[in-house]
Order: C-alpha cells, then structure tokens, then sequence
C-alpha cells in the first residue's frame, strides 16, 4: 500500500535486549505481587488437620493478597515484600532475552523456509513460541526454580542453587501467540504501536493465557517448592502428581488458587512490558541506525586518509 511505512526489523540480539529490559522494569514495579500469588499457590487449603500442621511447622497462612501482604510486613517489614527479588529479576531477565532472542530466530527461519508474505496463522504462531520457550528455558531452568524456592521459604531458610526441574513454556507460547494475533485483528497493517495500544494487547494477551494454563501454573510452583506438610518431605516428581494431590486435598477449584494476583500481575507485568518493549525497539533502531553511520563515517575517513597518504608518499612521475 502506497504512503505504508515498512515494518521495522532488530536482529534477535536487539530484540532480546528490548524483551528483556521491558520485562525487568515490569516486574521489578509489580514484584510484590509475584511473591504474594506465589505463597498463595503453594499453601494448603486449610482444614483442621491441615491448621494443626500450619501451628506445629509455624507457617503462615493467608486468607488473599491483602492479608498476605499486611502479614508479611508486620513479620518482615517492607523489605519482606521483596525477598528473592535479585533472583527473581535475573531469571525474568535470562528467560526473557532468550525467549524473544530464540523467538526471533525461529519465526525468521520459518518465514524464510516457508515464503511466506503474511504474517503466520494461530496454530503457527502457538508452535514457534512454544518451540521457542522451549529452547529458552533450558538455559534458565535453574534461576526460575531458586526464585521460587527463595520466595516460599521462611526467612532464614531461602536457598541457594538446588537439582532443577522443567518448567512451564506454554504460557509465553500462548501469551506471544495471542498477542501477534490479537494485533492483527485489532490495530490491522500497524507496525508500530501507541504505549496504550501495546499495553492493552500485552495485558489481554497475558489474561488469556493465565486462564488457560493456571493449574499448570500452580503445578509448576508445587513442583519447585517445599512439599506441604502431608507429603512428610517426599517432593513431587511430576505437574500430575501435584495436581492429582491438589484435586484430593483441596478440591479442584485449588487448581486455580492464587488467580487473583496472578492475572493482576500478569496484566500489569505483560501490559508494560510490551508497551515497554515497543519503545525500547524503536529506541534501539535509532541507536543501531546511528551506530551504524558513525561506523560508515569513520571508515570513510579511514579510507580517504590512507588514500591521501598514499597519494603523498607516490613518486612524482607516478602521481
């Protein structure tokens, strides 16, 4: 279309530092939250036996975010409302820069492969950020199960590097998925985004996928913390075997407990970190574009100074 500006392209390197720079800022503003949702999900639903265990093992139990965050600070002031957060911004960090990293690699390949002219259709987009969450959490597999270790525990008790496990990667293949497809269909032929647009895709895109995967979600934290109290330490081996114990012990609707703070954050964190995203791409194009014309200067001059002296240092017959 005539007067259409070309969409703009980062290589997966600059595209993994503007994804990962968003999400720590994202996170980084809401990370209360994420511990509060956490400690949600890995408590056990409470009944009588389970009270007793609560009283014997003197662990908190919270009745939703707000008394989870009034009891933390009166145990450990404000500073409790941010434990585990280095570990947890160095993993969101690490997995958000090998997610869009991978993420763009893999959509250019398949773009490449295929011809394709338009963009890829649902189930496609969903395959190629499930292949590339997949890729990306083996590098960052460790760091995401610390931080949830770090974030259940009790002061005094927060670990350090412990046997890691598989961790969720349809989410972000949902939420990413949705996402191009969410822009497709709201803002059409679009390339760059307004703040307020960016954000509203990131946050619906995000709530999709929390509604979708939240048992699985909850699993995850099952599978990286402590064992509750009726387990007698045995850890769970499996996302199954966690939800089979919730389902028995809880009830099925425990598969979605924590869901509050989870789509609060998640709105919040997601919606900014694409709004954020969006900017720091369009930032760092400006940058690359300036970079690379200081670098086609100096070599320039470079090249016409090595001339001049060549000139110079000819005999006078040959000049």
């Amino acid at each position: 279309m005539a007067g259409q500006s070309k969409p703009v392209r980062l290589s997966p390197w600059g595209s993994a530092v503007a994804g990962a720079t968003g999400a720590v800022l994202a996170n980084a503003l809401v990370y209360p939250l994420d511990l509060v949702k956490t400690k949600l999900q890995v408590q056990v639903k409470q009944t009588k036996g389970a009270e007793e265990q609560n009283e014997q093992n003197q662990v908190e139990h919270y009745e939703g975010t707000v008394d989870a965050i009034t009891k933390i600070m009166g145990k450990e002031g404000v500073t409790g409302l941010y434990s585990g957060i280095a570990g947890s911004l160095l993993g969101v960090a690490s997995t958000n820069f090998a997610y869009f990293y991978w993420y763009s690699v893999v959509r250019t390949l398949y773009m490449a492969y295929s011809k394709a002219e338009k963009n890829p259709g649902t189930a496609i987009e969903l395959s190629l950020g499930a292949v590339a969450g997949a890729v990306a959490q083996v590098f960052t597999i460790p760091v995401a199960v610390i931080t949830t270790r770090q974030q259940t525990q009790p002061k005094g008790e927060r670990e350090g590097p412990y046997r890691d496990r598989l961790i969720l990667v349809v989410n972000p293949a949902i939420t990413y998925g949705a996402y191009q497809r969410l822009k497709e269909v709201l803002f059409p032929g679009k390339n760059s985004l307004k703040p307020w647009e960016a954000f509203l895709l990131g946050a619906m895109s995000k709530a999709l996928a929390t509604i979708a995967t939240q048992p699985l979600i909850v699993a995850k934290v099952g599978l990286q913390s402590r064992p509750p109290p009726g387990r007698q330490g045995k850890p769970f081996k499996t996302f199954g075997e966690v939800m089979k114990y919730i389902i028995e012990h809880e009830g099925a609707l425990s598969l979605f407990k924590g869901i509050g703070p989870q789509i609060m954050k998640g709105l919040m964190v997601q919606g900014l970190l694409m709004m954020t995203k969006e900017r720091m791409e369009l930032l760092f194009v400006v940058l690359f574009a300036y970079l690379r014309r200081v670098r086609k200067e100096k070599l320039q001059k470079a090249l016409d100074s090595a001339a001049a002296k060549a000139k110079t240092s000819m005999p006078a017959t040959l000049k």
